[in-house]
């Protein structure tokens, strides 16, 4: 079952002119080190990757029903599995929410896709209750 949708649309000329004025400060509060590094091992589409990580931020808080009040942006880690299907791992008030949301005798399951087409970037997040059962 469904238990949570978002969505978000990124300029990422938006996010380029933050890298350019507070590079440092922007990377910490918003991106973790794994996602930093990601992001850094292909200068070329540093922006872009960094900003379809933001857009795909916001439409987990955003599934998770509370919008990036009360969660923290590092909270929130878009990681790769094996295959390069992004995911999203979850931590701190962001896992204790999804924990509130997954029924009893579920998992939760998050699946994110990622597509930019500059200068935007988007992302779906949808967070699904699978039964253990």
């Amino acid at each position: 079952m469904i238990i949570g949708i978002g969505t978000d649309l990124c300029d990422t000329r938006r996010i380029e002119r933050v890298l350019s004025r507070h590079p440092e400060r922007f990377l910490q509060r918003v991106f973790t080190e794994g996602e930093q590094r990601r992001a850094q091992r292909r200068p070329a589409i540093m922006v872009g990757t960094l900003a379809k990580r933001f857009a795909a931020k916001e439409a987990c808080s955003k599934a998770l029903g509370t919008g990036i009040r009360g969660i923290r942006w590092r909270e929130m880690e878009v990681v790769n599995l094996m295959s390069g299907q992004p995911t999203m791992e979850l931590h701190g008030s962001a896992l204790e929410r999804l924990k509130s949301l997954t029924p009893a005798g579920h998992d939760a399951r998050i699946h994110v896709a990622l597509t930019d087409d500059l200068p935007y970037a988007q992302a779906f997040v949808v967070i699904e209750a699978i039964s253990r059962g």
